[in-house]
């Protein structure tokens, strides 16, 4: 399996070395058959072509800033900041060099092809990364990983890393303080458990892990990590991952403050006010403005099919905003006019997760309401409460006065900011979730807010809409 995760990441490695390069290839064909700089005569004799001149330097700000690093492609952030940073700083180069010699040629070049060529190399990169998921999804492209910890913390990251497909780890192994399972079990949870803390090394040299990640657990000092990390120096190909135990935190709250050789983990606050903010803000408010714009035509078609099922075409109903203050959230109706009147009928045959209520087959569902409920047409109209301010695009999701009246203090965290119109609760199951995955979900969202998670978590809402999983 081992063997297998190499060839796997070599090829995606050489596939993102190329879409790159194609990338650069197209920037520079399309400048020089514009006929943008083909030379800089302040050059002399030589006068390069300023298309070529900017293709090497991009080649080299790629090579310069790792962007081809196997540690870093096919997921988190830091795949399109490297890149980023490469096509600005090559940029900068070139608009340096125009500028020592005073020329204008380049100027095209730094302003208009080179970010070009930025932006088709990052959706390059993008096409290959959702190749890379869907290949996840079907148990290819893995990552075999050895986790080291006590059966519930070991556990967890089983589930943890099985939810989480896109990231490609799975526990093939397990070792536990006594080296074994729980009485009477073979494995935890399907994975063999292939020996106790003093075989970590030992056993992630024979079974091929490629990543060794160790959770928190009783009798294992920061010695004995400092010796498994020289044990895996022998092992070119494996990775050593600690968890700190700070769970759904991560990104801009976590800063690494060393004390005297010392590697101490510094959690900072979650802020709910600076330029991020109001730009949050800004954005919702424009956002939800020209979306109205665009989708009126649609918002007018669906109304026009309410109204002709009977009834009222637009739902209120109250729900609770940031800060636990109540506002009048807008549907679509999806509903026969009664339905609140023979909730009480079907209470028994509740399917949802906590103190909601679902019924996947809702007797009181009318046809145009199924359709626009799996589309999830029917929460268009919250844009108005995005536009009003009692809502956000990205947030948790809005909570009925029933279900704040049984938070307890973790769920209460949930109303420090806006509800959102989509969050993280709607790209991963909806209504499929259970009620503590909902709560944990809206959880990380808040403890971890910031606009590139706005922005990620925008992209992927149009994908699980289409997918119509937990809509109902």
């Amino acid at each position: 399996m081992a063997a297998a995760a190499g060839r796997w990441a070599a090829r995606f490695r050489a596939a993102a070395v190329v879409s790159d390069l194609i990338a650069i290839t197209l920037a520079v064909l399309v400048g020089l058959s514009l006929g943008l700089g083909t030379d800089i005569p302040e050059f002399g004799d030589v006068s390069p072509s300023v298309g070529l001149l900017s293709g090497v330097l991009m080649v080299c700000g790629l090579v310069v800033s790792r962007a081809w690093d196997p540690r870093i492609l096919g997921h988190g952030s830091e795949e399109f900041s490297r890149l980023i940073r490469a096509v600005v700083t090559s940029a900068v180069t070139l608009g340096l060099l125009g500028l020592a010699l005073e020329a204008t040629a380049p100027r095209p070049w730094v302003f208009g092809l080179m970010p070009m060529a930025g932006a088709l190399a990052a959706a390059g990169r993008l096409a290959l990364r959702l190749w890379l998921y869907r290949l996840r999804k079907q148990g290819r492209c893995t990552v075999p990983m050895l986790a080291v910890g006590t059966i519930e913390a070991v556990t967890d990251l089983i589930i943890r890393t099985r939810r989480d497909t896109n990231r490609g780890w799975t526990v093939t192994g397990v070792c536990t303080p006594t080296g074994a399972a729980n009485l009477g079990a073979d494995g935890i949870l399907g994975v063999p458990v292939v020996g106790d803390l003093d075989g970590v090394a030992d056993a992630a040299r024979e079974g091929g892990h490629r990543v060794v990640a160790v959770c928190p657990t009783p009798g294992w000092t920061p010695r004995r990590l400092h010796q498994l990390a020289w044990n895996l120096e022998d092992l070119a190909e494996a990775e050593l991952v600690v968890d700190p135990g700070l769970m759904e935190v991560a990104g801009p709250r976590l800063h690494l403050d060393p004390v005297d050789g010392l590697p101490l983990l510094r959690l900072t606050r979650p802020t709910f006010t600076g330029v991020s903010w109001v730009t949050k803000h800004v954005v919702d408010r424009l956002g939800s403005a020209l979306l109205l714009v665009v989708v009126a035509p649609l918002l007018i078609g669906i109304a026009i099919a309410v109204k002709l099922d009977g009834g009222p075409v637009l739902f209120r109903q109250t729900r609770v905003g940031r800060h636990g203050r109540e506002f009048s959230m807008l549907k679509f109706r999806t509903m026969v006019v009664d339905a609140e009147q023979r909730l009480g009928d079907l209470r028994a045959g509740n399917e949802g997760a906590g103190p909601l209520f679902k019924l996947k087959h809702d007797p009181r569902v009318t046809r145009v309401g199924a359709l626009l409920r799996r589309y999830s047409l029917d929460e268009l109209p919250q844009l108005v409460n995005v536009l009003m301010g009692s809502m956000s695009l990205v947030g948790p999701r809005p909570p009925l006065p029933r279900e704040v009246a049984t938070y307890g203090r973790d769920a209460q965290r949930r109303l420090l900011v806006r509800p959102g119109l989509t969050g993280l609760w709607q790209i991963s199951g909806r209504s499929d979730l259970s009620w503590e995955e909902s709560v944990r979900l809206d959880l990380r969202y808040v403890e971890n807010w910031n606009l590139a998670l706005d922005a990620l978590i925008l992209w992927r809402t149009f994908g699980a809409v289409a997918g119509t999983r937990g809509a109902y």
